[in-house]
Order: C-alpha cells, then structure tokens, then sequence
C-alpha cells in the first residue's frame, strides 16, 4: 500500500541518475510490490535476494520514504581532521624529506593515518598534488590592440581581404630509426626501436588561409630572415593582385593580411623595407608570448601528429618529400580552423587580478 502522493515520488527515484543506484533499486521495489508482483518476481526482475525485498517492504511501510535511505551506521564516528589534511597538503613539505610535494602515502606517514583516507580527502577536495602547469603572462604594452586586431581579423575580415596565418616550424629531425618499423598487426600496436640516426634539420614555413584552411608552404634549410623573406615573395605569387602587371606584389588592390608571432626575422630591416614597397600586403602581430592565437599552430600540431613524429626519414631530401606530401594531402581536403573566442573573452582571462594595491 503506496501513501498518499509517494507513487509519483518512488518513479522520479527509480528514474533519476543523480541518485544513488541502491536507492533508486529500493524505489523500485516498492513500485513493484505495489503493482502485485510476488517478492519472488521482484527479486528476480531487480536483482536482489528475496530477503531484501521483503526487508525495503517493511521499512517503507514502517517509514515511508524515509525508510528507503541509509540508516545511520554503527561503530564509532570519523576522527581525521579533513581541515588539516587539505592545510598540510597545501604546505610545502619540510625540508627533511627533500621532496618538492606530497605524495599520498608520504602524507599519510607524516600525520600518521592511512593513505587511503588521503587518497579520499583529496579525491573529495579537488586537490592534486602531483600535477603541476605552467603559465605566461604577455607583457605586450599593446596587447589590448593586438588581441583586438587578430581576433578581429578572424571573426570579420575586412571585405575583399585575404588572411594568412604565417609562421615557420623550425628544427624538424630527420630520424631514422635503428632497426627497421614493425608495423601495425591485429592485436599489436606498430613498434619502432628507441635509439635512432639523425640526418639533419629542415624547416617548414607556411602560411594557412583562414577562410578556406589551404596551406602554402616552403621547406627551407634555416629559418633566417633571408628564407622569411624569400617565402614571403612565395606567398605573394601565391597571391597576385589583378592589378599588378608585374607579378611582383607592388599592387595595391586585394590586401593580403598575414597575421604572425614578433619572431626576430619577421622584423628584420630587409623585411620591413620589401613590406614598405608591397603596399597591399598588411602584416598583423600577435601579442609578446601569445603566439597561441596564430590559427597555423593548429595546423603545425596536425602536421606534427599526422606525418612528422612517426615517421622515419634517411636524409633532409626524405623528410621534404613527406612534408611537401603532407601539405597536397592536406589541401586537397582543407577545412577552416574557426575561431570561437572574442576579443573581449581573451582580455578579460589575459588581465591578471590585482592582489594588492602598490600605491602610497
């Protein structure tokens, strides 16, 4: 017999997932008892012993709801001071166990409990204590411009402009490995030995367009500002301008906007007195230590994963070869990288807090 209103109750337990799992069994239960299924048939359709239906039964009928929840347990009540675990755990541990930070069991030792129950405190509280990240603040004094100006370029280009994300991948090994690659069989990850050969650097500029996701690209043997600047008379052949004759990049039709990192050889002197006699092409800088928001890192890192880690190279001239591979490949199944981020998100994370007030 279900009390007034507790039918509606019993199917949201049964139902929900934010629940515990023996609640909502016990709930269920109930319903079944009270549709007339025989304790038998409830044991069998939820999973449970006879005895422990009969047992929910009665408790809901001597309690209720109430009954259904976990009664208090016996024995005596928990006496670990969690305040303290947390505030030892968020102090550097004493210079005698020459350690940089707690680990659970050292921890344990030292306020002489179990390492279990810092294993739990810490699961409960968020803290971890073996992980660590790293940060940059940008000490741009025009990082509010800056961040302005590329995102900008991102989410509203300018009409008729293109954009270019341009940057270099320097120092890309040619390795090949020891003993050759055992590749891939079922039931076995491909293998490949430790210890390999160098072959030399290349390495790989490319500027990525930002609305279509085609990438031009160059393999160069440096990354000085001679190789930057002859990449960037690439780029615009890549990109004449309707209204130059020559095919030089003097017009002054279509901009081309190339966004980059403050890179010394992006302002060498030759660089910045090609650009000055190249009216149409726009150079937008990134923020000091914000190299992050050029969209061709995304590219770099798939390059990186898709062809260059794995693989194995007997000479520059190979390692070209696969690069030049990959950027065709690549092109002819380009995608956009769309920028989601405002200007006004970025700044708003990239301002620090003060934390106190300098001034007397």
């Amino acid at each position: 017999m279900l009390g007034e209103g507790d039918r509606e109750d019993l199917r949201r337990l049964s139902r929900s997932s934010s629940v515990r799992a023996g609640i909502a069994q016990r709930a269920r239960i109930v319903l079944l008892a009270a549709e007339g299924a025989t304790n038998t048939a409830i044991a069998e359709q939820v999973g449970v012993s006879r005895p422990t239906v009969i047992a929910w039964r009665n408790r809901y009928q001597s309690k209720g709801l109430d009954g259904l929840l976990d009664a208090e347990r016996s024995g005596r009540p928990r006496h670990i001071d969690r305040a303290k675990v947390i505030a030892v755990t968020l102090t550097p541990p004493p210079k005698k166990y020459g350690v940089s930070h707690w680990s659970s069991r050292l921890l344990a030792r030292h306020l002489g409990i179990s390492d279990h129950a810092v294993a739990t405190i810490w699961r409960e509280y968020g803290v971890q204590p073996w992980r660590a990240r790293s940060f940059r603040f940008s000490t741009d004094p025009h990082l509010e411009a800056k961040v302005v100006d590329v995102v900008g370029l991102y989410l509203d280009p300018p009409d008729g402009a293109i954009v270019l994300s341009v940057d270099e991948k320097s120092q890309i090994q040619a390795l090949d490995r020891a003993a050759p690659v055992l590749p891939m069989r079922p039931h076995l990850i491909e293998a490949r030995s430790h210890d390999y050969i160098r072959h030399g650097t290349s390495t790989l500029f490319a500027a990525l367009e930002v609305a279509t996701g085609k990438v031009t690209a160059a393999c160069k043997p440096r990354h000085r500002h001679s190789e930057f600047l002859a990449f960037l008379k690439q780029i615009a052949r890549a990109y004449p301008d309707t209204s130059d004759r020559d095919g030089d990049g003097t017009g002054e039709g279509a901009g081309l906007h190339l966004i980059m990192d403050n890179y010394a050889a992006h302002k060498h002197p030759k660089v910045r007195d090609w650009l000055a006699v190249n009216p149409r092409i726009h150079v937008h800088f990134t923020p000091t230590h914000a190299s992050w928001m050029n969209l061709v890192e995304c590219w770099f890192s798939m390059a990186e994963r898709q062809a260059i880690h794995r693989g194995t190279y007997r000479s520059v001239h190979d390692l070209n070869t696969k690069l030049r591979a990959y950027v065709d490949g690549w092109n002819e199944r380009a995608h956009p990288f769309t920028w989601t981020k405002t200007a006004q998100q970025i700044l708003t994370k990239a301002n620090r807090k003060k934390t106190s007030n300098a001034e007397h």
